[in-house]
């Protein structure tokens, strides 16, 4: 099958046609991204640098620079398939269906996603507390997007999802410059009440560690029972309280045994009952 010459003429001319059409679109297009990528580098140098200034969580300002940094290509895409012809509202389009389907995709991701921005924005711990969260008790090593990372206190790492952690209790022992301990001990009884309350006052108050104002407190809390249960309560500064509860514990025995001052172990008194019956038949 041959081609006529009209046939060859006509292609031609469409061609040039498109060429005249196409290559402008993309000389355009290329310096568009040219300059459209050198402004979104300077942009990001200059939000670099702004996070770097802020006293912000170090986990918030990567996420913050990453979130703007992708907003900021997918308008440079964009406007590069606008010039080159691509409906916008195509494009959106797709940028919409794919990020459907991610997000369908990752719905748990997503969760704690959500969850580490809440945590990274209202800061309810930072890295170096110690809180207590989801059965778990140590310092906050790491703060990232979609996790936080605790090292319990017998140095093992706990990787907790921040979806979890951002809807449950959290207690932070590290936000308070002081912290009161208590401890419940024993006596037995018999023993003078205000005889070992003085002592007990006395071992705290002898202690530097522990604070004057609120005073050390001592009260008689129950009737046990095996013994009369004091508790004694003392503020401390946080770095100082687990030392001087220990301490403490030491202490009171040391003063008690001075004192003569018994801590009583529980104890069970049985009284043996012989029958009437039985009696009767060993002794007619």
């Amino acid at each position: 099958m041959e081609i006529s010459q009209e046939t060859v003429n006509a292609f031609y001319e469409r061609a040039i046609d498109l060429a005249y059409l196409i290559v402008p679109r993309i000389i355009f297009a290329v310096i568009f991204y040219l300059i459209g990528k050198f402004i979104v580098k300077s942009l990001l140098k200059g939000l670099r640098n702004l996070l770097e200034k802020r006293e912000n969580n170090p986990s918030l300002n990567d996420f913050l620079f990453g979130f703007v940094k992708i907003v900021l290509y997918i308008t440079l895409f964009m406007g590069v398939a606008s010039i080159l012809g691509a409906p916008l509202g195509s494009t959106v389009a797709i940028f919409g269906a794919a990020g459907l389907a991610i997000g369908l995709a990752l719905q748990g991701s997503l969760s704690n996603f959500a969850g580490g921005i809440l945590i990274l924005g209202f800061k309810p711990f930072q890295v170096g507390d110690v809180i207590v969260a989801q059965g778990h008790t140590g310092k906050i090593a790491k703060i990232q997007i979609l996790y936080t990372h605790l090292m319990t206190f017998d140095n093992r790492e706990v990787i907790i999802p921040n979806g979890s952690l951002a809807n449950s209790d959290i207690i932070n022992m590290s936000t308070q410059e002081t912290r009161r301990t208590e401890i419940n001990v024993g006596v037995a009884y018999g023993t003078n009440i205000k005889k070992a309350k003085e002592v007990l006052v006395k071992i705290f108050e002898n202690d530097p560690r522990v604070l004057k104002d609120p005073a050390p407190f001592v009260a008689l809390t129950n009737f046990g029972d095996s013994s009369l249960d004091l508790v004694v309560r003392v503020w401390v500064k946080a770095s100082d309280l687990w030392p001087v509860h220990f301490d403490g514990m030491e202490s009171i025995n040391t003063e008690f045994e001075k004192a003569g001052i018994e801590i009583p172990f529980p104890q069970r008194v049985v009284h043996q009952i012989k029958e009437k019956a039985a009696q009767e038949e060993l002794n007619p």
